[in-house]
């Protein structure tokens, strides 16, 4: 199926092209180009008359956090409110075969029958905690079909801010009780989160501890940024009150101005993934590519400007 057909099933919210349209995205052949330029200009905002509706949800944190068994819970509650859910799991790469190992999407529990919700998993190439270009591209695909699209990184090496460059809004979740929230206050990153987890919250006064530290820390910063506390585990508890935060947070954006900086920076980002350092001296540095960018048309898709980035490096 072409690029352009699997982009008019997303367009009309037919959630069974989502598997196709994530292969697709996947195959970094040099045939395939034109087919993901196809479909990614077809779920363009240029195609769509405007933003695509859904929710697109960054979720990191370091691994052993409780990611999944969040998300599980999150899915859950947003599946009960009748919105459909597309999860991308950004798992470390197979050594053998470069595809993703599959961990996080066995570890998020969601009925297999339930047609609203789709999972998968997406290898971060060789890119350690950072997002794929086809990550990137998946997201802005499916964000044409369903309600909310999650993407779920690892939180080491460049996935926090790079989430934060692909996501409306990014909640980072941290662990109680195991050093965490010191060493997130220390890696300078307070800016990235638009919501801070801390979960297990059935753990008591360690949990507690863990949201004074981080609200008294963000106190002092003068961020707005809010704190919750979950507990993923029966009874369950704080989930329905993060949904609000996160929904909350994407009211008060501005998405086409958000979008539209996603946009850029991920064509920037792939651009430099493909060309290296050479390829960014011969556009005129970072900050002549940031300028270029923001002269071309606002609703470009990605793959568009990252055409346009190597024409003008040539």
């Amino acid at each position: 199926m072409s690029g352009a057909e699997l982009g008019r099933r997303l367009r009309e919210r037919d959630l069974s092209a989502a598997p196709a349209a994530l292969n697709l995205v996947e195959n970094r052949s040099p045939a395939a180009r034109e087919e993901i330029a196809a479909l990614l200009a077809s779920v363009s905002p240029a195609s769509l008359g405007g933003e695509a509706r859904a929710h697109i949800v960054g979720v990191t944190g370091p691994p052993g956090a409780g990611k999944s068994t969040l998300l599980s819970a999150l899915v859950a509650g947003w599946r009960g409110a009748g919105r459909s859910v597309a999860v991308l799991a950004v798992d470390p790469s197979s050594k053998r075969s470069g595809g993703a190992l599959l961990g996080d999407r066995a570890r998020i529990d969601a009925d297999p029958a339930d047609r609203g919700v789709f999972i998968r998993s997406m290898a971060a190439g060789e890119r350690l905690g950072g997002l794929a270009p086809a990550t990137r591209a998946g997201a802005q695909a499916l964000a044409a079909a369903f309600d909310v699209v999650v993407i779920e990184t690892v939180g080491v090496g460049q996935s926090e801010t790079e989430v934060a460059e692909a996501a409306d809004t990014v909640a980072v979740i941290v662990q109680p009780g195991s050093g965490d929230a010191l060493q997130f206050l220390k890696s300078g990153i307070m800016e990235v989160p638009d919501a801070l987890v801390v979960t297990k919250a059935d753990l008591g006064a360690v949990a507690a501890r863990a949201v004074r530290d981080l609200r008294a820390a963000l106190r002092s910063l003068g961020s707005p940024t809010p704190v919750l506390s979950v507990s993923s585990v029966p009874p369950i508890t704080g989930v329905d009150e993060l949904i609000a935060a996160l929904d909350a947070h994407r009211a008060g954006l501005d998405l086409a101005a958000t979008r539209v900086r996603t946009r850029r920076l991920g064509a920037l980002a792939d651009f430099i993934a493909e060309h290296g350092a050479s390829g960014l001296r011969d556009l005129g540095g970072r900050r002549e590519a940031e300028r270029y960018l923001a002269e071309q048309p606002a609703d470009a898709d990605e793959t568009a400007l990252v055409a346009a980035l190597e024409a003008r490096a040539r």
